[in-house]
């Protein structure tokens, strides 16, 4: 239960996107579901494991570049966290609808999920000006249109 709340502390602390240089990876079992190795919260990075964590803190990796391109998207939307996960809610919730489709539609179908998995392993592509936008792109795709990304690119 404890781990419910030591969430808090890490929303309180929160300095804007734009300040976040790196995300370091701690333990939270309690927000993270089975399957996900970690997740990007106020510029942090929860995992469910500290063997996780010392992964995501010990150097580049596909999934520390994933996470990294969430703190770059949250750096776009107006470097707003807030901001971030309500468009990312929003995002989440029209996709549900495919679930029939896809299962975890509501979570693939993301356009921050899909940048993120689209580029994770492209070690140089947060090094360009600009980067962390294509979820725009995949933002303005109908839902059937990021269905068909997803299974063809994906």
């Amino acid at each position: 239960m404890w781990m419910m709340f030591q969430v808090i502390p890490i929303m309180w602390r929160a300095v804007r996107p734009s300040r976040v240089a790196d995300m370091p990876a701690v333990v939270n079992t309690f927000w993270l579901r089975k399957g996900y190795e970690g997740l990007t919260f106020f510029g942090k990075i929860l995992t469910p494991t500290q063997q996780e964590a010392d992964a995501f803190n010990s150097g580049f990796s596909a999934m520390k570049n994933h996470e990294m391109i969430h703190l770059r998207q949250a750096q776009s939307c107006g470097d707003s966290w807030l901001r971030f996960y309500l468009l990312y809610m929003w995002y989440w919730l029209r996709a549900l609808s495919m679930c029939r489709k896809l299962r975890n539609a509501g979570y693939l179908l993301n356009p921050f999920e899909m940048e993120a998995y689209h580029r994770m392993n492209e070690p140089d592509y947060l090094s360009h000006d600009g980067s962390a936008t294509e979820w725009r792109r995949f933002a303005k795709m109908t839902l059937r249109e990021r269905l068909d990304f997803y299974n063809h690119r994906l």
